[in-house]
Parts: C-alpha cells; structure tokens; sequence
C-alpha cells in the first residue's frame, strides 16, 4: 500500500527541483546587476572629473571621480566572483540550462565587455586634463573610444565562439587530461583593465604617456581573448583529489592575502593570468621549434634521390 504522505513528497521534491534551477540564475543577475552599478559609477566618476556635477564643499572633485571609478572596477570585481559562482553552482547541483547558458552569455557582454570598455575609456581617456594640445586630446580621446569598442567586440566574439564550440581546443595544447580555455576569458580580460583602475584607487589617468600605454595594454587584452591560446581553467581543479587540503589552504591563504592587500593582490593575479597565456604560447612555440628535425641542404637532397 502507498504511504499517504507519498504525492506530498514528490510534489516537495520537484518544487525544490525547481527552485535549484532558480539559485544559479540569482547569481547570474548578481553579476549583470554589478555591471549596471559599474557602468553608472564610471559615468558619475567621469562628470564629476569634468565638472558637470557640483563638487561637495571642501572635498577635491578629481579625489571625488577617484571615488566613483573605484567603486566601478570593485564591482566588476565582485561580478567575476559572481561568474564563476554560478556556473560552479550549476555544475555542482546539475542545474544547467540553456536559459542559464543565454542569460550568462548575454550578462557577460553588458558587465564584462561594455561596463569595462566605458570605464576604460572614461578613466584613462576622457578625464585628460585640459593643459594638453586641445586636438592632440581630442585624437586620444577618440582613439581611446575605439580601443574601448575593439574590447567589446573581441569579448562578444570570444563569448560567441564559447557558445558555438563543444570541443575547443588551443593552438598550444597543454597536458593532457586538463581543462583549458581556448584565449581569454572575457571576465579575465575585465579583470584585468579593472584591476589597474582599482591599484590606482581609482584616480584617472593624468598624462598622455601613461593614455598611448594603457590603450596598448587594453589593446593587448582584447588580442588574448580573440586568440586560440591556452589559458588555465578553474574547472580543472578536483577538490576531490588528494591534494584537495593543499588546495583548500592555498585557497584561504590567497582569500586572506586579497583582503588585506587587495589593491596590489588583485592586480598581481590578473597581470599573472594574462602573462600566463604569453608564456605558454611563446615557450609551445620554442619547444616545437627545437624538436623540428634539422633542415637537409639541397645538394644532399639530389645525390639522395
């Protein structure tokens, strides 16, 4: 005989069901919700460096600006932690979807491509001061919008052929058996332009050198997220492994050293993550090189045929 409390169950069980699939978008809205707040700080921070909004008395506007952009690459920040949340939640719970896919996709292109490509081009670009030549500060500012757009357009692609690969695989395979992404991530090539605006605490560039290097270096960015280098992915760690105590304690260590020095932390591991693309590309190439067998002259190549 059926116990009584049986359809109960099963009505509990699919309504918790539900509700799992639920908890990885909530975190999929987290990250578009911070590139929203980010994309308005970057537009504050910009009007009140150019004296659009009125300064509060007694407080410097350009220190004021600092504060607003700041606040713009800390939420970009906390959206890459919120990326990855979800998808680990989604792999962990077995809650993937391809509504999840969508709206991950379409959150990233907003925090990811255009909240970082407006703040790049406001901090570095557009709070120039006025002392400069009037039209060679024009021209770097107008350079500056369209290495601001190519960082978008690299992201959305790099999103999209993400989307449409099932099996990618790098020019420079890595080892075998280990999960790697096919050029930058698009959160990674955010991280690191917000990770420079955040070790700056935020206070605009000031000088057209330090302007012709930083749009080199967004630049180089949105190069390595279009490429089909190999980058390291998390989802290759196995918590389940033996190493898995040594994983956790590097884990709480770099979480402790983020908090308390985050500025130069944050920056360290970025800068790190898009170097380690560099590298492995460079030394993949010199070790195929060295293996190459040696060039046979042509006169050799007649008198053996």
């Amino acid at each position: 005989m059926e116990p009584l409390n049986g359809p109960v169950d099963d009505r509990r069980s699919r309504r918790l069901r539900k509700g799992m699939y639920i908890l990885p978008s909530l975190f999929t809205t987290a990250n578009l919700a911070a590139g929203f707040y980010a994309i308005s700080q970057a537009a504050l921070g910009a009007a009140h460096a150019q004296g659009f909004l009125a300064a509060t008395p007694g407080i410097d506007p350009m220190w004021q600006a600092a504060r607003y952009f700041n606040h713009a690459a800390l939420a970009i920040g906390f959206a890459v932690f919120f990326d990855g949340m979800d998808g680990a939640i989604a792999r962990l719970t077995h809650t993937t979807s391809d509504f999840g896919r969508e709206l991950d996709s379409l959150a990233d292109v907003v925090t990811f491509g255009v909240a970082p490509g407006i703040l790049a081009w406001m901090w570095g670009f557009l709070c120039l001061p006025l002392s400069i030549n009037t039209d060679f500060r024009n021209k770097l500012i107008e350079c500056g919008g369209i290495i601001g757009f190519a960082f978008l357009t690299a992201g959305a692609c790099r999103l999209a052929r993400f989307n449409i690969t099932l099996n990618p695989q790098p020019k420079n395979p890595g080892r075998p058996g280990r999960k790697y992404f096919v050029g930058m991530p698009i959160p990674g090539g955010a991280g690191c332009l917000a990770a420079v605006v955040h070790l700056c605490l935020g206070y605009p560039v000031q000088n057209w050198m330090h302007a012709v290097l930083w749009m080199a270096y967004i630049a180089l960015c949105a190069f390595l997220m279009v490429s089909t280098w190999r980058f390291w992915s998390s989802k290759s760690i196995d918590f389940r492994s033996r190493q898995a105590a040594r994983l956790f304690v590097l884990l709480a260590m770099m979480v402790a050293a983020i908090w308390y020095f985050h500025r130069y932390m944050l920056f360290i591991l970025a800068v790190t993550y898009m170097i380690s693309g560099v590298v492995s590309r460079l030394t993949y190439a010199f070790r195929k090189r060295s293996t190459l067998p040696p060039a046979v002259p042509p006169q050799q190549a007649l008198g053996a045929s």
